[in-house]
């Protein structure tokens, strides 16, 4: 299974400048998908997700370009040739 995850260039500096990582996770989850990223990136793993392991309230992830929030959280699933997009949300005045 192969999986495209895109990140934002904000989020790319913790994945060594990389906008787009191709990913071979070991399930067919978001949750596989985040795991695969936090074992190659850790730093960038901590900032998608919290100690509890739950994607974190300001990061945002689409699989094919539907969120994750309505489709199941971190048991979203993501067939193989998805694309991942995580954006962290942009706050400010």
């Amino acid at each position: 299974m192969s999986v495209e995850v895109v990140l934002p260039g904000a989020l790319a500096d913790l994945a060594g400048g990389a906008r787009h990582l191709d990913l071979r996770p070991d399930g067919g989850t978001l949750a596989a998908v985040l795991d695969a990223l936090a074992a190659t990136h850790p730093v960038l793993g901590r900032r998608i997700r919290d100690e509890a392991g739950a994607v974190r309230r300001f990061v945002n992830v689409y699989v094919d370009g539907e969120d994750v929030r309505w489709q199941g959280g971190l048991a979203a699933a993501v067939p193989d040739g998805a694309v991942v997009h995580v954006l962290p949300s942009v706050a400010g005045g």
